[in-house]
């Protein structure tokens, strides 16, 4: 069983750029927001992620450290005005809509990137080879399926409907 890990505590900074990034949206709109909670649980490439129905915003730690600057700058208030578009205009905008860039462009002051260009690095990661009857049938399975299967989940083959067995064999991606 893996050992869940405790995030690291939030950086001081970052909670300060979410609150004044809260005080901006309240003077521009004359208007209050309930504050989010904030978290420094997220993992892989995205460098934050806004909750819009529990009212919460999760950051990733490591793109935090390795591009802090332009995260505070950008990223946070990026979060940031997705929960306050959710707010002021409900849940049926998109995502990086036009009420979204609004907030962007007219609170923040800032361009309406949807993405990050932080460097993100991949870890590598291990499949597990399945085959069936057909010729040149290999499926990379990842370790979560892998898992499932040995459990008793049987996956089949679209072509030929036989179920797909393991053939010992391993590779990394």
């Amino acid at each position: 069983m893996r050992r869940q890990e405790s995030p690291p505590p939030m950086p001081e900074l970052l909670r300060q750029r979410v609150e004044a990034c809260y005080v901006q949206a309240e003077a521009f709109f004359k208007r209050t927001f309930p504050r989010p909670e904030v978290s420094f649980k997220l993992r892989g490439q995205k460098a934050g992620v806004a909750h819009l129905h529990d009212n919460l915003l999760r950051f990733n730690p490591q793109l935090y450290q390795a591009n802090q600057d332009d995260f505070l700058r950008q990223t946070v208030p990026h979060e940031v005005a997705h929960l306050i578009a959710h707010q002021l205009f409900g849940a049926s905008i998109q995502a990086h809509g036009q009420e979204w860039q609004l907030i962007m462009r007219g609170v923040y002051e800032l361009p309406p990137h949807r993405c990050h260009s932080y460097a993100v690095e991949r870890r590598v990661a291990m499949r597990y080879i399945y085959r069936c009857p057909c010729p040149d049938s290999d499926f990379a399975f990842s370790a979560q399926r892998h898992t499932l299967v040995r459990k008793g989940r049987r996956y089949v083959c679209k072509r030929c409907r036989q179920v797909l067995t393991y053939s010992g064999e391993t590779r990394s991606e």
